[in-house]
């Protein structure tokens, strides 16, 4: 097994919305001789976007696995969707792979959600390359494009094959380290080539450049670099290995996959200068406990994705991270303190799967079917070996809609759909909300909200309807009240008795609520002062303004009276709601809005369109920060008024531009915004 695990490689693709990486890994996968055709996206015809849903908007929106083998190699390969929208699993993804293929696109190099991609590949630890697709595109600029990388990304590019040509006369590259030409043919094939005399010397300088960025990233490599003004062809190979392995050097390569020109000179560096998963560093547990990746330890397995198969039922997708792992095993699973009986394992091939026949150790990826109480983020492990790793940490969702049922009745029904999503998308939470009943559907963006809605209804045949994302206004008492809650009833035998004297007032934004019991001498007993309490609490959390909760306030319960035979805690509570609400009269209410952090990161041009459109949407703006043509915005803007942002930046930006945003703060809303508020509540009460 050793042998076969020092030539396997596993590795993700990655890269902005529309670079073309899906159109590589089908490139890939036709030099590899995997697919006997090259499928289209256009066409919905690929082999890795394939859900109905992906094939609509043309482009990945979740996550796809395949195998190729590769001058008799294995290579697991993860395809990791660009769409801001569907990242939220990226860091489970790339947790599972042993390197990066970075895609950028020679039209537009470097955006910035290719930073924030390339800053998510650092963090895992991960070695890289670059990929330059779309050398053939009309608009292709290889320069602009390569020179984005060092701008930007802040790496130390090595350039190993130098295109010959672009846009529609791109026909080949020169081999920078070999010092040699290739010519495509019609096939995608390649055939040397002498190197056109008008590239000599960009060619010979790209060389020179390489060497030294190989050196710099060894103090050994650099020491016989000064001493001696050259490195051998054995220093420089064995350099550029070790500085890609470390993640001191990024290779890049240049390639046309629509046109098939350049998958197999692809295929040759990653099987040449990726690691194998054998040199993967220790994984870290849960518990600080390491684990060296090598098929001589106990077996464990990283659960980095579940996927709902039409005919095998639910597949868990595993990442072997040491020992090796075959078929009919049984495992246990620490974070759920249940056993697995996994069963015939298979390897995924896009939307097929294969029988897996032999053991698979450390970097293998394949699916098991139908696990009892395994979820996405889990570790398999061998019961006397407990292992469970440390999980990577996800982002939160930045964007919340209601769901209704289409049909009157069919509520759990839609809950039932939705949350059989779930264990797919780990980037997804379905909730109640408390106060309303709502069924809360919170995600990535607006998109993959409509996308998670569409594929339940299409799966489970139910209507559901998307509402208007609800923003969690809050309530607040404008100044003091001292006020009487008196509940009194009589209706024939024992009544109904409690009074209180309660003094209201405003606390500090975000103080929260604070009840003070201040009785004296016995004029209410001890045990009805907690249902005073309640009775306050329960009234404040349906504001009178627009039914949300009121906060940031204080209520001391100084006075009052009881009855020895009618008192009791139910005509206490009653007595601390009707305080509440007469102070709420008194004292008078505002509304408050919520406030999100927002950053927004676009190319240096759009700036003033942003910052103009961010004080359009009442926004206050804290900064901005320029790097490498790219602007960094920071705002805190109301949330009523971002809830919609993403499908906006995308029409100002041509869809260049990214954001996140986070709660901030609460803020008193203006007027026009509390009159409309309040108008809604009311309407909805059938009021007016």
């Amino acid at each position: 097994m050793l042998d076969i695990l020092k030539g396997q490689r596993t590795y993700a693709l990655v890269g902005h919305g529309g670079s073309g990486k899906t159109s590589v890994a089908e490139m890939l996968l036709f030099a590899a001789g995997e697919i006997d055709r090259m499928g289209k996206i256009e066409d919905g015809t690929t082999n890795l976007d394939f859900e109905p849903e992906e094939i609509k908007r043309r482009g990945s929106t979740q996550p796809a696995f395949t195998r190729l083998s590769w001058k008799k190699n294995p290579h697991f390969l993860i395809d990791i969707p660009g769409d801001n929208n569907f990242t939220g699993d990226m860091t489970y993804l790339l947790a599972s792979a042993d390197a990066a293929i970075l895609v950028i696109d020679a039209v537009d190099g470097v955006k910035p959600l290719t930073r924030k991609v390339w800053s998510q590949i650092r963090e895992a630890g991960l070695p890289a390359v670059i990929v330059i697709n779309k050398m053939d595109r009309d608009r292709a600029d290889f320069d602009t494009a390569y020179a984005s990388i060092n701008e930007q990304l802040g790496v130390r590019p090595v350039l190993l094959h130098l295109p010959i040509g672009q846009r529609e006369s791109f026909s080949g590259v020169v081999d920078v380290l070999g010092g040699t030409a290739m010519t495509f043919d019609d096939k995608g094939g390649v055939a040397p080539a002498a190197i056109p005399a008008d590239m000599a010397d960009n060619a010979q300088l790209m060389r020179e450049t390489m060497v030294e960025n190989i050196a710099e990233s060894d103090e050994a490599l650099m020491e016989a670099y000064l001493e001696e003004g050259a490195l051998s062809p054995e220093q420089v190979a064995e350099g550029l290995a070790k500085g890609v392995a470390a993640g001191a050097v990024v290779p890049v390569v240049v390639c046309a996959a629509l046109e098939n020109k350049g998958g197999g000179l692809l295929l040759d560096i990653i099987q040449d200068l990726l690691p194998s998963p054998l040199f993967h560093a220790p994984w870290v547990g849960d518990d600080g406990a390491t684990r060296p990746s090598t098929p001589d330890e106990p077996v464990a397995a990283f659960v980095c994705k579940t996927i709902a198969d039409p005919y095998a039922g639910q597949l868990s997708v595993l990442r072997v991270l040491s020992g090796t792992l075959a078929s009919d095993m049984s495992l246990a699973n620490p974070d759920r303190d249940g056993k697995e009986r996994c069963g015939q394992l298979l390897y995924l091939k896009g939307k097929e799967t294969v029988p897996c026949k032999e053991p698979v150790g450390p970097g293998g990826i394949v699916a098991v079917a139908k696990l009892k109480n395994t979820r996405t983020g889990d570790t398999l492990c061998d019961e006397k070996a407990r292992f469970v790793l440390d999980r990577p940490a996800v982002p939160g969702q930045l964007i919340t809609y209601a769901l209704a049922a289409a049909e009157k009745g069919e509520e759990d029904k839609v809950f039932q759909a939705v949350q059989k999503l779930l264990d797919e998308d780990i980037s997804l939470r379905l909730f109640r909300d408390e106060e309303t009943g709502d069924i809360l559907l919170s995600g990535m963006g607006q998109l993959h909200i409509e996308t998670a809605v569409e594929k339940a209804k299409r799966r489970f045949k139910v209507g559901i309807v998307l509402k208007t994302p609800k923003v969690p206004y809050r309530e607040t008492i404008k100044g003091k009240a001292d006020v009487q809650g008196r509940h009194k009833k009589q209706t024939g035998g024992r009544g109904q008795f409690g009074d209180c004297f309660v003094r209201f007032e405003p606390r500090p934004h975000g103080g929260g609520y604070e009840f003070e019991d201040a009785i004296v001498g016995g004029s209410i007993p001890r045990q009805y002062i907690p249902a005073v309490d309640k009775g306050i609490q329960e009234s404040a959390a349906r504001g009178v303004l627009s039914g949300n909760p009121v906060v940031d306030f204080k209520a001391t319960l100084y006075d009052g009276s009881y009855h020895n035979v009618d008192s009791s805690e139910m005509a206490f509570k009653i007595a601390g709601s009707l305080a509440f609400k007469k102070a709420c009269e008194i004292a008078g209410m505002k509304l408050l809005e919520p406030y999100m952090t927002v950053s927004v990161s676009v190319p240096d041009q759009y700036m003033g369109d942003i910052i103009g459109d961010l004080s359009s949407r009442r926004g206050k703006v804290l900064g901005s920060d320029s790097t490498g043509g790219v602007t960094e915005i920071k705002a805190h803007v109301p949330m009523n008024e971002i809830l919609r942002y993403a499908p906006d930046l995308r029409s100002m930006t041509g869809g260049q531009g990214v954001f996140a945003m986070e709660f901030s703060h609460y803020e008193e809303a203006p007027p026009p915004v509390t009159e409309r508020v309040v108008a809604e509540y009311r309407k909805s009460r059938g009021e007016e």
